[in-house]
């Protein structure tokens, strides 16, 4: 039986990745992006600062996690509305995986959108 890495784990090994391994060039963006869930708009500047704990399982070369087990999807370049339902997904519960539920936790609608807005303009 195989347990997920601990928050506190995740954590420890996006320190000790390299700082680039989220840090792709984002795509040019020849437009604003549109907001997200109406009046949200997403500031891709911050949600780069917000995706540090990402980088513990999403950021490593072939996405895979400490527990080669399982795939880890790709984010990096993600639709910033999928990306967007999918974290207020796993906030709500309706989504299920323990890792990604308890760091939801402590996202506002506003990180999720400014994580969402970063992450959909990395190139994959």
């Amino acid at each position: 039986m195989t347990r997920p890495l601990p928050i506190a784990a995740c954590l420890a090994l996006a320190c000790v990745l390299a700082p680039t391994a989220l840090a792709q060039t984002p795509a040019p963006a020849s437009q604003p992006a549109a907001p997200v869930q109406g009046a949200l708009q997403g500031d891709a500047a911050r949600g780069k600062a917000l995706t540090y704990t990402c980088q513990g399982c999403h950021g490593v070369t072939g996405y895979k996690n400490a527990y080669p087990n399982y795939h880890v999807p790709r984010i990096g370049g993600q639709s910033e509305q999928y990306l967007f339902n999918a974290l207020g997904e796993y906030r709500r519960g309706t989504r299920k995986h323990p890792t990604m539920q308890a760091q939801s936790q402590s996202f506002s609608e506003q990180d999720i959108a400014d994580i969402a807005a970063y992450l959909s303009a990395l190139k994959p």
